[in-house]
């Protein structure tokens, strides 16, 4: 199976910079408006200078009671806004104690979505500023909620849809959008959301909430991302009979329908943004997943979030367990609870890392590795009834039925779940894998929260204290025997707004798999001592962007490496540069 997978003043970063001296220059920043200080003004350009009322409902230049006296003279504001001024930071504290305030995750969502759609850089400060508070609101678990609900609480479009009615005039529909300078789209088409299945049209929620944080947390600019629902209908008959629903009322086009509707998106995609625009697939059903991926490879810029993203991540935190473990890579033994996207897309990886270190062919590190799906263990009598994506898989033992048998058998070191089915990792699994190791790995990635195979606490408790455990969705810390126990979060959203953000500054025409893995390697590379001292296998969320940063860098230098970079000349430093190309949410004077 072919594997799927300018220089800064005094030499000093922007991120160490006070924000009140200067701010990034987001890529690709056209009118260099993220390049102005405080002393440079910059013009509020929409489609003409706006001013007054309609000043105050563009999102990308409102900046609320934050406008100065001498700028509501300017731009006809006087009396539209009460007298007082407020600073950003003022704005901030205030919504963050108003936010805190709701009960409901859902609420906040809503709250946060708002303001995105008012107030873009207050949207983004926010985030940026509380990111550990705010993600779990912006992107798992809160935004599965938001995606089942989101034609009751749709109240601006947010993105494209594009539906089979546009079919023929996808080019035409792509032209509709505002921004021209494109350069991360993220697209879904709904079929398998998180884990919960289809949910058609309303599966919007995630390239929106996957774009915000390519801004947050990359430093990718707002106007240079483009949220994209294909909408080709929905199985889900809750859905089709709910009168809130906002996508089209048909059962799914599959086949040649489909794929001719998905292959005149992407020619229009490249046609209309050029060969630099990537394109990121996101909760597309397995059937569809590999075959998109691997169809369009070779000839745009694609990058799988569920397969690769995941994969990525999942590897930089079995190097970083590693170190509190001990043993190198390739002495490891892999089981994992789910055969799918993430499953095979994260055995991969892990397979052309060992063969990356150790120089043993792909066939053999692959027979490290073993899966469990529905049916049991994936081995080789089963050959002729997989999947294309499960037979790489198939290895030689007898049938065997469950996870538990399974765990008894091959005796993993690290147990690994994306089966999307909640509550899989029972005690007898943990304690059996507990059994056979000082100090069990354990991943429990499906998400929402609902669906984890197994809770912190459980991993915890079923294993005497002795497991390393990481999930999907955050799980509050604890306590067992006395000690506190820190949950890892093994979210994409380490991975891709980095790597996203190396593509962009490399302008890179095509992904390859060895950078995914120099994207684990600069993640793992972050786990600092402090972390590992609390069990953690992955880095704090509130160092992100230097995260993002580090990983950006080391994607560029593959890139640039592999001969797939066209920004030339290539950069000294590549880590200054990435974080100087980072967009930052700072309110811009204007004249």
């Amino acid at each position: 199976m072919e594997s799927t997978f300018k220089e800064i003043r005094d030499g000093q970063s922007v991120l160490d910079l006070d924000p009140k001296s200067t701010v990034g220059g987001g890529v690709e920043d056209v009118y260099g408006e993220d390049r102005a200080t405080e002393d440079k003004l910059v013009t509020p350009w929409t489609f003409s200078v706006a001013s007054g009322y309609s000043l105050l409902r563009d999102p990308q230049y409102n900046k609320g009671l934050a406008f100065t006296e001498k700028e509501r003279d300017a731009h006809y504001l006087r009396g539209l806004l009460p007298p007082i001024i407020l600073s950003q930071q003022l704005q901030e504290k205030k919504l963050m104690q108003n936010i805190r305030q709701y009960q409901v995750p859902l609420q906040k969502y809503i709250a946060l979505m708002e303001l995105q759609e008012r107030n873009e850089r207050l949207f983004y400060k926010l985030l940026i500023d509380n990111v550990e508070e705010l993600l779990p609101v912006v992107y798992t678990p809160t935004v599965g909620e938001a995606c089942q609900k989101y034609g009751s609480i749709f109240k601006r479009p947010q993105g494209l849809y594009i539906s089979l009615k546009e079919k023929g005039k996808i080019l035409e529909v792509l032209k509709n959008w505002p921004e021209r300078t494109i350069q991360a789209i993220v697209v879904t088409d709904g079929e398998r959301i998180l884990g919960l299945g289809d949910l058609g049209c309303q599966g919007m929620g995630i390239p929106v909430g996957k774009l915000s944080l390519y801004t947050a947390l990359g430093g990718v600019r707002p106007s240079a991302c483009l949220p994209v629902t294909i909408d080709v209908g929905t199985n889900n008959e809750q859905l089709l009979k709910d009168e809130f629903y906002i996508g089209l009322r048909q059962r799914r086009a599959t086949g040649k329908e489909y794929y001719e509707f998905l292959h005149e998106f992407m020619s229009a995609v490249k046609q209309n943004y050029g060969e630099k625009v990537l394109i990121q697939f996101e909760d597309f059903a397995n059937h569809n997943a590999f075959e998109l991926l691997a169809e369009y490879r070779t000839t745009h810029l694609v990058f799988n979030d569920d397969i690769q993203g995941t994969a990525s991540v999942v590897l930089a935190g079995v190097v970083a367990a590693l170190k509190l473990v001990g043993g190198a890579l390739a002495e490891q033994k892999f089981l994992f609870l789910g055969a799918g996207e993430a499953g095979t897309g994260i055995a991969e990886l892990i397979a052309l890392e060992i063969s990356k270190q150790t120089k043993a062919p792909l066939e053999e590190t692959r027979k490290k590795i073993w899966l469990v799906d529905s049916k049991g263990l994936i081995v080789s009598s089963r050959k002729d009834s997989l999947q294309n994506f499960k037979k790489p898989w198939a290895h030689e033992h007898e049938p065997v039925k469950d996870l538990l048998d399974a765990v008894k058998a091959i005796k993993p070191t690290v147990l690994i779940g994306s089966s999307g089915v909640g509550k899989t990792f029972t005690k007898e699994v943990v304690e059996a894998l507990a059994s056979c190791n000082e100090k069990p790995i354990i991943m429990a990635l499906s998400n929402p929260t609902s669906q984890s195979e197994c809770t912190a606490e459980e991993a915890y408790t079923w294993s005497k204290g002795r497991a390393i455990f990481a999930s999907g969705s955050p799980f509050d810390p604890v306590e067992y025997d006395g000690k506190i126990y820190v949950p890892g979060q093994s979210n994409n959203a380490y991975i891709f707004p980095g790597f996203g953000l190396g593509l962009i500054i490399s302008g890179a025409i095509r992904v390859h798999d060895e950078m995914l893995l120099a994207a684990s390697e600069a993640l793992a590379s972050q786990v600092t001592k402090e972390n590992f001292d609390k069990g953690l296998i992955y880095p704090r969320f509130s160092t992100i962007r230097k995260i993002s940063a580090h990983i950006a860098a080391n994607v560029a230098a593959k890139a640039y490496e592999l001969g797939v970079a066209t920004r030339l000349p290539r950069p000294k430093d590549l880590v200054k540069y990435a974080e100087s190309c980072m967009y930052t949410p700072v309110y811009r004077n204007y004249r």
